[in-house]
């Protein structure tokens, strides 16, 4: 059966193509990352391997693998291949393709697939125009969208295709990716010997935040502007790229920073004192000072929740839930569009009351625990489901709240020999003094009750 069209499929070895082009991986195995996507036991990786291709929306971020997917699946399946831009083309296009697929499916007996780049950007209208074919088997539909296709896509449509997720490519997978670009004598830029440190290549890793294209890209510009150095002699010796190359590349100063180093924590440690002194504009600069230099996202929320709980606690119950919401929203639309959700979250718990009532409380308790061991449940606290139990005294002498005025009830809830121990201890900074107040207040209502 006849190959797919090269201009289909094979941009890779058009001439003078971009690195990020030459070096789009053609079979599965060349394949980085998307382990859980497209690997071994995937329906994508037994779609390939037993040539049967279905309708599926590709969704993932900018430079994820969706388009080379794509091409793999046709390359690999033999079949017509079109890719087809939905910012460029309306119904009458797609009407041409229909039209095109069907002479492939009479007088060539193959099948079309129809890959629909950036497929949220059509309209209903435009979307409806594929149902009929795509249900009829004339085309397999492969669409790709960075924006969730729930919304984007009618469910008529939606209901005929497997939506497969994509993730960002991870910093190691981006690393993985430049060195084979450096290596490839055939497609890359193994011809012209260039080194690199693996710092330089690292950070190239992380200003790329996922996107191989973007990556790949970066490091053509780089090794084109640092070029050839005379050396001593005066001969011509192979590109050594570095930081410096890589920001003349980007027009991106890089930032001091090493994720597993300790700028890493001096970072994190001047964000959560900003927070903690109540200095919105310190907290805001180090947070961006963070993402700039390719922190994950991810690690600065979970510092930002457990800061919601240590520093703010119930002073401010809903700045949990405030930090909590931001990881969502980083989670549900990524960067950099969540980036206002992050600064959002540290402004709020910057200005939020501040107290440590609770993680004081909580460190005393885990210290009494340490020193006391496994005191035993008191009597009137423990269940009793059966009639032994209830007999040895398990739950005899409880107090139901609600029998007693205002649900509240005197009786100890502690082992015997930490009767009367207060751990927590609530300040007078913001919702916590209402907590204080009504604490002081059960106490005299249990006090009138003994």
């Amino acid at each position: 059966m006849d190959k797919p069209p090269r201009d289909a499929t094979d941009n890779a070895s058009a001439p003078r193509a971009p690195l990020a082009e030459r070096m789009r991986p053609r079979t599965l195995d060349q394949f980085v990352g998307q382990a859980e996507a497209v690997g071994e036991g995937s329906l994508i990786h037994h779609a390939v391997l037993h040539g049967q291709v279905f309708s599926m929306i590709l969704w993932g971020p900018p430079g994820c693998g969706k388009t080379t997917l794509a091409r793999i699946m046709a390359r690999t399946t033999r079949v017509h291949f079109v890719h087809f831009s939905a910012v460029l083309s309306g119904v009458k296009q797609i009407r041409e393709v229909i039209a095109a697929a069907r002479e492939e499916r009479e007088r060539r007996q193959r099948m079309t697939i129809l890959f629909v780049d950036e497929i949220h950007r059509f309209n209903k209208a435009q979307q409806d125009a594929f149902l009929h074919h795509v249900e009829s088997g004339l085309i397999t539909l492969i669409g790709a969208t960075t924006e969730n296709p729930s919304f984007e896509v009618i469910p008529a449509l939606l209901s005929r295709c497997r939506v497969v997720v994509l993730k960002a490519l991870s910093a190691e997978d981006l690393v993985t990716v430049l060195n084979c670009a450096l290596a490839d004598e055939e497609r890359g830029l193994g011809h012209m010997q260039v080194t690199a440190e693996p710092a330089v290549l690292d950070h190239l890793a992380r200003l790329a935040d996922g996107d191989a294209r973007a990556a790949l890209s970066g490091l053509e510009a780089a090794v084109a502007l640092a070029g050839q150095k005379p050396s001593a002699d005066g001969a011509q010796s192979p590109p050594q790229l570095t930081v410096q190359d890589l920001e003349r590349a980007l027009q991106k100063k890089a930032l001091l920073y090493d994720k597993d180093g300790e700028e890493h924590y001096n970072l994190i440690s001047a964000l959560h004192k900003s927070l903690r002194d109540s200095d919105p504009d310190g907290g805001l600069y180090w947070l961006g000072r963070m993402l700039e230099a390719g922190e994950d996202p991810v690690y600065v929320m979970r510092r930002l929740i457990r800061f919601a709980s240590e520093d703010v606690g119930m002073a401010d119950p809903f700045a949990l839930d405030l930090a909590v919401s931001a990881l969502d929203a980083l989670r549900c639309i990524g960067l950099p569009e969540a980036e206002l959700a992050l600064a959002q979250a540290v402004v709020y718990l910057a200005t939020a009351p501040k107290s440590n009532a609770l993680y004081t409380a909580y460190g005393q308790v885990k210290r009494t625990i340490r020193q006391t061991g496994s005191l035993p449940v008191p009597m009137h606290l423990r269940n009793a489901p059966t009639k032994m139990m209830r007999e040895q005294g398990y739950g005899q002498g409880y107090r139901y709240a609600h029998d007693y005025q205002q649900g509240v009830v005197a009786q100890d809830h502690l082992p015997e020999s930490l009767s009367q121990r207060r751990f927590y201890r609530p300040t007078d900074r913001g919702f916590e003094k209402t907590v204080a107040r009504r604490l002081a207040y059960w106490s005299r209502v249990k006090a009138d009750q003994e």
